[in-house]
């Protein structure tokens, strides 16, 4: 179990995502999507419903004009308009909120959380959280030359359910604002840097190699509009069959995947393997496993866009079909910053 780190005279560590709320036109409408999608409703009225994760993380979904969606934020569209991260001790909670409240108004929750909204305009909350342990239990692979999985199919399941809630995706207008905010004030670390993309940051208290990606809103990709806006969500399956499986169900159900959706594949940047889902609540839910772990011996990589995206996707974009540009270096102490694009990569991505 990580713990508080020092940092000069702060102790912090925030350890992954608390909760997620949303802002919705239709919570029937969200609510039954996410119920699909594999998360466990716990409470549900017109104007807002609740999902527990098996860690106990949370998703919230709040009808537009709830009294307790931000009040003040500089954010767009719709979807996730408040984040709260999971702080590992009440002291750390107090100290970080302590060498906040100088230059932020802090509103304090009955329900002990705290809440205050960035110099760009991002609401985000804290709350002195643990999750409760969840392990995966993936079937034994067998390959060329080597059984691990000896007079034993594979197990069945028959739908999704994600584990725990991995990280969260927003458009910036000044990324290096963000990242130097998300480094500086909360502790953040930079763990691969995009070109023309973004920048990938873990908590101080995970191992996930990020807990929250930083993108470019004026990158040339569907949806970007240059301003603060919500992307997408990660939810961790155990593995990629119990993603395909919810890939499936969702099918079964009547989901259609849209004309820009890259099926499922996985990313080189992270390892990961991922599945993006067109979300009624507001940008993509995404199915994500077997995610790169890293700690503070990391050593921060920068990518060239198109190569960090993909090693593959079943349905490969446009921009994705030349051959990879293996541009990938390791940074030093002075490249640990937003880095555009050398040339225009995406232009046919926003075709």
């Amino acid at each position: 179990m990580i713990v508080s780190r020092f940092y000069g005279d702060t102790i912090m560590a925030i350890t992954g995502i608390r909760r997620l709320t949303y802002l919705v036109e239709d919570v029937g409408e969200c609510t039954r999507f996410f119920s699909d999608f594999g998360l466990p409703l716990v409470e549900q009225a017109d104007d807002a419903a609740r999902f527990v994760l098996p860690d106990g993380s949370e998703v919230r979904l709040l009808l537009r004009g709830h009294a307790d969606l931000p009040q003040v934020t500089a954010q767009t569209g719709k979807g996730v308009f408040e984040c709260c991260w999971a702080v590992d001790s009440d002291v750390a909670l107090k100290r970080l909120v302590t060498s906040l409240e100088p230059d932020h108004e802090i509103e304090y929750r009955p329900d002990g959380t705290v809440r205050f909204v960035t110099p760009f305009g991002q609401a985000i909350a804290l709350e002195a959280w643990q999750p409760r342990p969840v392990f995966g239990a993936p079937t034994p692979l067998n390959t060329v030359g080597r059984i691990e999985r000896l007079n034993q199919p594979r197990k069945w399941i028959a739908r999704a359910l994600p584990k725990r809630t991995h990280h969260c995706v927003w458009t910036f207008p000044d990324v290096q604002q963000a990242v130097e905010y998300y480094r500086d004030r909360l502790g953040f670390r930079i763990t691969d840097m995009q070109k023309g993309f973004g920048v990938y940051m873990r908590a101080d208290g995970a191992y996930e190699h990020h807990s929250i990606f930083l993108a470019d809103a004026h990158a040339p990709m569907p949806g970007f509009n240059g301003t603060l806006k919500f992307h997408h969500a990660n939810w961790e399956v155990e593995d990629i069959d119990e993603m395909m499986v919810a890939k499936n169900h969702l099918d079964r159900r009547g989901y259609e995947f849209g004309d820009w959706n890259w099926g499922m594949g996985r990313h080189r940047l992270t390892s990961a393997a991922f599945l993006y889902v067109p979300c009624p609540a507001g940008g993509d839910a995404e199915y994500g496993s077997d995610c790169d772990c890293v700690d503070d011996s990391w050593k921060p990589r920068i990518w060239d866009g198109a190569f960090g995206t993909a090693i593959f996707m079943t349905n490969l974009p446009d921009f994705m079909k030349e051959e990879p540009n293996w541009d990938v270096t390791y940074a030093r102490e002075d490249q640990l910053h937003y880095h555009r694009a050398d040339s225009d990569p995406l232009a046919e991505a926003a075709e």
